[in-house]
Formats: structure tokens, sequence, C-alpha cells
């Protein structure tokens, strides 16, 4: 497997383990330590294993260096986490993300409610409760109260790593808007249907913890294997280490001081980029060279959303470049994967702009950039006039309306999305196969092959009953509520949707956490709905909550179960937050969302919306119900329009095969570095949105992932992923105040005026193509 980035290191499984443990399998005090010469905090700037045979540090660069060198080890098992601040905090966080998140899915431009935040928020109440609630703030209290259980649960002492982490996975997991509410909100505006509240909480309930059965059940090889990083998760461990490990004096540990005075510097910048000089979003010389030309707005444009790619672009805004605004990361995601992303990204250019040119699929009719349904004159598509009164394709309908349009870069999304799909498979086979067998065969021996894992052996592991339990629970409450919720899905494709899932887990996961990219399943699971159940855009919308969602839940646990592991989180604190923040979470989601359609109702079903309420993500959902359930077996037939989108998966397949070929007989080439499901993936990848910080996003990813990381080891492993957790956390909270402050969060938008870094049109001073909505 490759030797750089975060991929398994050609260290033998057999020798690292050796160290890990006794010979009768228990665990040694120290022993993890001693043998990995780990002597000393993580953050120290001399240690053993650090240091190279030249004597100099080395670079990072497998993924024991990632568990070992980047992540502390130590831990402290007495430290509680079920305590009266973490269900206090965990509480409150998860109730104030959910109904954030909430409100922000019916906002005219999507915002999530950021981990980092919640992880930042968190630590500062906790050091507040820390000292307003009586308890034992010295030795001397702590030794007088040792024996007082209330106390001990109200206030045990200074907040710590176990408190905050479980109170950060609570909060984020209620704060993500769960899919059903999609569903029911499309029942709501578009289909006037309308479950009673147990129906709707049953299956809001059913469909967010089916993953999380799921996943615990393949725990062995998606959580606890070395090799599975999460190159993610990297930025927050490590800020949890900055917080809480050494030192416990605030804004005197020279790390914190440079954590928060980045944080608090990017609060302050980013006001301009996103308010006050939108220009600093997208500078592009050849706009301003030449205003008057639409290629050069396609080509060069992009600091306005579906005007163009961005190319060369240079953009000063972090909630684009960083890994809030849909980039994978520059500071944090492997090398790889990144020059793999922007070689795709050069092919997405060129079929972009070649398709356009030649006119293919009538293209020239539409916009350049658009998601939307066309019809062949270029005005939009109106779905509902195809449908029945049980919301059904009607065939006579259809022949007078005729069949929708899509732009080429929209097409193009679909196509590369879909051959990342079968790039995955057999990417995974082919690079991760022998690994993922023998993980599981460690597993099965009881052998320990991870040093975080070792840590571990000190909690109790969740029971596997536990996780069957809540699938089997889950089931149940899904075949339960299918019929009375009118979903249209019988009880049989509910399981092959489930079977779905469970086939493309381990593929999804394992290529998520070695190369920080999801890939994406819905797309295929909408295909196989519309096949196997065409004619109901209703019963496709049910077919992927089943489907694609519980990939999706699971691959949240995973993450947080990994996250417990590097932080030394016992298991069954981290699996009771996360199903009290789903639980929790989709209860006030459901709510929420009720009071805003009851409030709101044609201003979300109207196109544009207001500047304060939109339908926009309800809309597109049901657009592509409409478009993959009713007329899927119709325009992606192998006699359709766009048969080459589902054919799509076919051809992925094979494209891994080639490099494998090539590494096996070449391999100083580095074929084994090409992440294939990215290089498919970014087919599509400039299809949507605002594009100007591809350019320099690639550069940073240059700058941190190459020299940084081999040419500066130290100051790389010290302080590259607390600045990339600075970064986000202070833009994201920035994005947050600008939400309730001007952006209309609290009712009322405030406008900056007009001047030359805030010009009417683009911002980037490109010729505007399509016109601006009021």
């Amino acid at each position: 497997m490759a030797e750089i980035d975060t991929a398994p290191s050609r260290v033998p499984v057999k020798e690292k383990d050796e160290s890990f443990s006794d010979e009768k399998g228990g665990s040694k005090e120290g022993s993890v330590d001693v043998a990995l010469g780990l002597e000393g905090d993580v953050y120290d700037d001399v240690r053993a294993i650090d240091m190279g045979e030249d004597g100099k540090e080395r670079p990072i660069e497998t993924d024991i260096d990632v568990a070992t060198r980047l992540i502390s080890l130590e831990d402290d098992p007495s430290l509680p986490a079920f305590t009266f601040r973490m269900w206090f905090l965990g509480l409150g966080l998860s109730c104030f993300g959910a109904v954030l998140g909430q409100i922000f899915y019916f906002r005219p431009q999507t915002v999530y409610v950021s981990p980092l935040f919640l992880q930042i928020v968190a630590y500062l109440l906790g050091l507040a409760m820390e000292e307003a609630i009586p308890g034992p703030h010295n030795v001397h209290e702590r030794l007088r109260t040792r024996d007082n259980a209330f106390w001990r649960f109200m206030n045990p002492g200074p907040f710590n790593i176990k408190e905050h982490v479980a109170i950060t996975i609570f909060s984020t997991t209620a704060a993500e808007s769960a899919l059903a509410i999609s569903i029911f909100a499309a029942d709501s505006l578009y289909y006037n249907l309308s479950p009673n509240v147990g129906v709707g909480i049953f299956t809001l309930i059913g469909s967010q913890l089916l993953g999380y059965g799921l996943a615990g059940i393949m725990r062995a090889f998606l959580v606890y294997p070395t090799y599975i990083v999460f190159p993610n998760l990297l930025p927050t461990v490590q800020l949890f280490d900055a917080l809480h490990r050494g030192k416990k004096i605030f804004l005197q540990k020279k790390r914190v001081k440079f954590f928060w005075l980045v944080f608090i510097s990017i609060f302050v910048w980013e006001w301009f980029p996103e308010f006050i000089a939108p220009t600093l979003t997208g500078i592009s010389v050849f706009c301003l060279a030449k205003r008057d030309s639409p290629w050069f707005t396609r080509i060069f444009g992009g600091a306005a959303g579906n005007e163009g790619i961005g190319m060369f672009a240079l953009c000063l805004d972090w909630n684009y470049v960083g890994s809030g605004g849909g980039s994978l990361g520059a500071l944090f995601t492997p090398l790889s994967t990144q020059l793999s992303l922007y070689f795709g990204v050069m092919i997405c250019i060129i079929a972009f702009c070649a398709t356009y040119a030649a006119n293919t699929w009538s293209t020239q009719n539409f916009p350049f950039l658009s998601q939307s349904l066309f019809n062949l004159n270029g005005t939009l598509y109106d779905q509902l006039q195809i449908l029945d009164d049980n919301f059904r394709l009607d065939p006579t309908k259809l022949e007078a309306v005729g069949l929708p349009w899509f732009a080429a870069s929209n097409l193009l999304w679909k196509i590369g999305g879909n051959l990342a799909i079968g790039a995955t498979i057999t990417h995974v086979f082919i690079w991760y196969g022998k690994d993922i067998v023998e993980v599981i065969r460690k597993y099965r021996a009881g052998e320990t092959y991870d040093p975080h894992l070792e840590k571990m052996k000190v909690y109790n592991e969740v029971p596997m009953w536990w996780y069957i339990a809540i699938f089997v629970g889950s089931v149940a409450m899904a075949l339960a509520t299918l019929y009375t919720g009118h979903s249209g899905l019988p009880w049989w494709g509910l399981f092959v949707a489930l079977i779905i899932a469970t086939v493309f887990l381990p593929f999804v996961v394992t290529v998520y956490a070695i190369t920080g990219f999801v890939p994406d399943i819905q797309n295929l699971v909408q295909i196989l709905g519309a096949s196997i159940l065409p004619g109901s855009p209703q019963t496709n919308m049910y077919f992927t909550l089943y489907g694609y969602n519980t990939v999706e839940q699971a691959r949240g646990l995973v993450r947080d179960l990994k996250m417990g592991q590097y932080t030394k989180l016992p298991p069954r604190v981290t699996f009771t937050v996360q199903c009290m923040g789903a639980i929790i979470g989709g209860l006030l989601n459901y709510i929420i969302m009720k009071v805003i359609i009851s409030t709101h109702r044609e201003i979300l079903l109207d196109v544009q919306g207001s500047n304060i309420w939109s339908g926009q993500q309800v809309q597109s959902f049901n657009s592509d119900a409409v478009s993959w359930g009713a007329l899927g077996n119709l325009l992606f037939a192998p006699s359709g329009r766009y048969a080459i989108v589902p054919f799509s998966i076919l051809i992925g397949l094979a494209i891994p095969i080639p490099f494998w070929v090539i590494h096996k007989y070449y391999p100083k080439i580095g074929a084994d570095k090409v992440v294939t499901p990215v290089l498919c993936w970014t087919l599509g990848y400039l299809s949507v949105g605002i594009n100007s910080s591809v350019f320099t996003t690639f550069c940073l990813a240059v700058f941190s992932q190459y020299y940084l990381r081999k040419y500066r080891p130290r100051w790389f492993r010290k302080y590259n992923f607390l600045l990339s957790a600075a970064l986000d956390g202070g833009t994201q909270v920035m994005v947050f105040v600008f939400t309730f402050a001007v952006g209309g969060g609290s009712g009322k938008v405030t406008n900056m005026p007009f001047w030359a870094l805030n010009p009417e049109g683009n911002p980037d001073y490109c010729m505007r193509l399509t016109p601006i909505a009021s």
C-alpha cells in the first residue's frame, strides 16, 4: 500500500502488534509509550520517535506516524465523562444545534452548524461551569469530597477532555438535519400529505438509528485499525489535546495562544470578504481585463454562484477555501487525495468547456452551470404537470409535456458521481482488501493492532448485542411506519435498500477514512430505486431514505467512534451520546419544520423565496425524486437520452485497474498514490456554486501537505492541524454571528452599500450571465 499520507504503512502488522501487549494479551502500564519511544508530550520538541537517522525530525509519512506522532496517547481513566456538566451542556447545545440547524435548512443560502463552533462554545461554557458550580476546585477539597457522589457528579474538578468530547459528539449529532425532514417537508409542500405525529417521529428515529446499528456491527474493521485515520478529525483532535493535555493554564500554553490568535484574527478578517468587500472572494485578473466576454465569465469567473469555474482566481475568503466551504480541507487532507482532486478538476474544466462549445445534449439552450430541469427551449420544467392526482407518472401528460433536459455541467456531475461509485468498489478491493481481511482475522483472534485501541482496553466495550438490538428495533420501526406514512415503499423494498446500504458502507467508510473523500452513493440508490420501483417520486424518496441515509448515519457513528478512540472516550459514552443526540435532534427537527412550514408555506413554495426564508433544499430534493422516481426508467434507460449516467457505474469499476497494474510493474512511478474515486468524482466538481477558491486551495494544499510536511516536519506536527482548526473555527463562528447580525437570521437583512470592492453584478467584475435574484 501507499508509503505516504495516511494509507497503511508497510510495517508488518505482526511486528507492530507485539509491542502493544504482553504475552497474555493484557496491556502493560506504559508499554505502548516505552516501546514506541513516546515518553513526553506529543508536542514536545524532541522525542525519540520523531527523529530520523540523520538526527533531524523526519516527516510524517505513514499511518503509524499519524497515530503516534500527531495524536497524544496520554489517558487518565479516572476522569469522569457522565457528569452534570456533560449532561447539562450536552442536552442544551443539542437543543440549540438542532433548532438552529433546522432554521438554517430553510435559509436561502445553505449554512450548517459548525462542529468546531460547538466544540469551542462547549469548552468556554465548561470552564464557566467549572468555576460557577460548587465543588472540589483544589486538592484539599477533592480529598474531602472524594466520597461524596453528588459533588463528584456536579463538579468533579477541572473541566476535562472526556466531558468535552462527549458534549461535542452529543451536540454535533443533533445539529445535523435528518434526511427524513426533507421527505416530510416535500410531502407537506408538494403533495399535501402529512403523517400523524407518531408516525413522523418513529420514522425519524428509525431512519436515524438504522445506520448506528449497522456501523457498530462493522466497527472491528471500520474503526479500530491504525490505517483508519479520518484526516478531517485531526484538527478537531489536536484542538482537544491543545486545550486539555499538558499544562492547564488558559492562554499561557504556547499552542493555545497560537490557536486563539489565529481564531480571533480570521474572525475579524472574514467580515471583509463576507460583507464589506465581496470582491476578495474571487479576484480574477482576467475578468478585470475583459469584462464583456461570456467565455471569460465561464472560464475565469466564479465569485458569484453558478457564474463560472474560477480558473486562476485568487480567493481570500476562508469560508470557501477552508473545509467549511465544501473544500476537502487543504491543510489536513492527504496530498495524494488533493493531487487526484485537482488533476480531476483540470479534466472537469476541459469537459465543461468542450461540451458547451460543441452544444452536446443541446446544452447551449441552458445556463452553463445549473442543477435545474429544463424544457428544450430553456424554460424551467414543471414536474407537477406530468403527475396524476396520486403523484405518480401520467403517461398521457408526459407525452404532452415531454421529457426534461439537464445542463451539460449537471449531467457531467451525475456521470462523475457514478464513475466514483464504481471506482470506489474496485479501489477498496485492490488496495485495501488484504488489510481488511487481516484486521477481521486479528479482531476475531482477540489481538490488538493499534496503540490507541490498546489504551482503550481499560474501558468496557459496547456489547455487540446492543448494536444488533438498535438495528433490529430500527428495522421494526421502519416496517411499522412504511404504510401508515404513505411511503408507497413495500416491505421488501425496505430490505433491498438496507442490503444496498450494508454492501456499500465498508467501501464508503474505507475511502473516507483513508483519503478524506466521501463517496456519494445517493445517485446510485436513486437509480436502483427507480429501476425496482418506477413511476413514483414518493416511493423513491423513502427508498433513498433507507438506502442512502443509513450509510450517512453509519459513517457519522464510525467517525465519532474513531474520535473517541483518539481521545480515549469510553465506547459506551460515545454510544450513549450519539443515540441521544440523534433522537433529540430528530424530534426538534420535526417540531421546527412543522412550525416553519405552517407560518411560511407560500414563501417556501416560491422558486426564489425571500431574503430570509427559502425552500430551495426541499425543492432540489423533490426535483431529484421526480426526475429519478418518476422518469428514471425513461431518461436513464439503455435507450434513454442519458443512458450514460447509470452505465458510468460499470465504467468506474475498471478505472482503478490500470493504476494498479502500472504500480505492480513500475512501483516508483507512484500510481498507488492516485485516489481514483476522487479523480472520477471531480468530473463534475465545478457544476454548482462559488468556484473561485479552487486555485487558492490547491496552492495551500501543496504548501501544507508537501512543503511543510517534508521540509518543516516539527512545525507541521505541532501547528499545522491546529492552524486548520483555528481558521475553520473562527470563520464559522463569524458566519454564525453574521447570519443573525446582518444576514437575515434575526428577521432583518442589512446590505452593504455598493463600492469598488462590492460592485453591482458579479463581485469579480466578470460579465453577468444570469439575472440577479431580487
